[in-house]
């Protein structure tokens, strides 16, 4: 029988992966209209890689949800380094997309299954080093918190711990259940923070309403200024988690922005 009391099954964590997720759908739904310059595909990439990610955030509230506190951290591994090939993937096709090279190779031959990723040591390593994220990556590494969540990932993973085994048995009575989703939670709204910190950066009109392209479908002429309307989801994750979280993070968005995001 599992021994998970009502303060367990009724934490936070369970409500911010609902939110987490629900997100991820929204934007992988709304950005299928944008081309991924760079690749030959029709549809945007980054729409089955957001859909990806809200079912990995799925399994982890399951995995979650049955006391395997241990098993989870293994899947949000994934997630972070999902976000982190994310990332790349954007900034290497803005990096290496001209008229003289319409199909960036690398990213392209990475979608057709045809060669692997870099390395997560290598992607990392070229985030870091952008000129054009400088300003994301200095506020983001401004303490250790991102190495440490990477650190007690591996943790978990590799069984550092006598107490990590631990919280993946459902059945014992275990004082640091509920502590350790306090910082599961932590953990998951950080890599949450940087993912979207990033694209946003990257790619601001991923927060673009569907209003001005859905007028012009229906013959209608938009409102003035509407390309620039935010999406309400975007809006309402950027108020509950960024702002709240991460205000010097929201803050720079904010500066560096066209769109219409408070």
């Amino acid at each position: 029988m599992k021994n998970l009391n009502k303060d367990y099954l009724e934490h936070n964590i369970f409500n911010q992966l609902v939110k987490h997720s629900e997100f991820y759908q929204d934007l992988s739904f709304s950005i299928m209209k944008f081309i991924s310059s760079g690749t030959s595909s029709l549809v945007n990439i980054d729409t089955y890689f957001y859909s990806s990610i809200q079912g990995t955030l799925e399994s982890i509230k399951l995995i979650l949800s049955e006391g395997r506190i241990n098993d989870s951290y293994s899947l949000l591994r994934k997630y972070y380094d999902s976000t982190i090939i994310n990332i790349y993937t954007n900034l290497f096709l803005q990096d290496n997309f001209r008229v003289d090279n319409l199909i960036v190779t690398q990213i392209e031959n990475w979608r057709k299954g045809t060669n692997t990723i870099p390395k997560y040591r290598v992607i990392s390593q070229y985030i870091k080093e952008s000129p054009k994220l400088k300003t994301i990556t200095e506020l983001l590494q401004k303490d250790d918190t991102y190495r440490n969540i990477r650190n007690r990932c591996n943790d978990h993973a590799h069984y550092n711990f006598y107490s990590n085994l631990l919280l993946n048995d459902n059945q014992i009575f275990n004082t640091n259940r509920l502590s350790s989703l306090d910082v599961f939670l932590d953990d998951l709204d950080a890599i949450f923070i940087q993912h979207i910190a990033y694209i946003f950066y990257l790619n601001d009109h991923y927060m673009m309403s569907t209003y001005y392209v859905e007028s012009l479908e229906a013959g209608l002429k938009p409102e003035e200024g509407s390309e620039y309307y935010v999406e309400g989801f975007v809006q309402n994750i950027f108020d509950q988690t960024v702002k709240i979280k991460r205000p010097d993070i929201a803050k720079v968005i904010l500066e560096n922005t066209s769109m219409k995001l408070l």
